[in-house]
């Protein structure tokens, strides 16, 4: 009995560190923000954005985003070359 292939050309490579990297920070800063807040999360949080000069408020629902695109981040790194 032999499997029938569904997606022949994909095949799953290990994503690259920098990909790692983005990707748990995405996903750090999302648990921070809609489970339990880290408190050095914030203040790398305020960090960035004093250094950016921004003043962008995250929300649960931008911390709900971060969540999804660190986990479509992971997923993209090994399916993807390259990423």
């Amino acid at each position: 009995m032999t499997a029938l292939p569904i997606l022949p050309l994909v095949r799953p490579n290990p994503p690259k560190l920098v990909t790692v990297v983005i990707a748990l920070a995405l996903i750090v800063v999302g648990l921070s923000v809609t489970v339990f807040p880290l408190d050095f999360v914030n203040t790398a949080l305020d960090l960035v954005q004093s250094y950016l000069g921004t003043s962008i408020e995250v929300t649960t629902e931008i911390g709900w985003l971060f969540l999804l695109a660190g986990d479509a981040l992971l997923v993209a790194g090994s399916l993807l070359p390259g990423i």
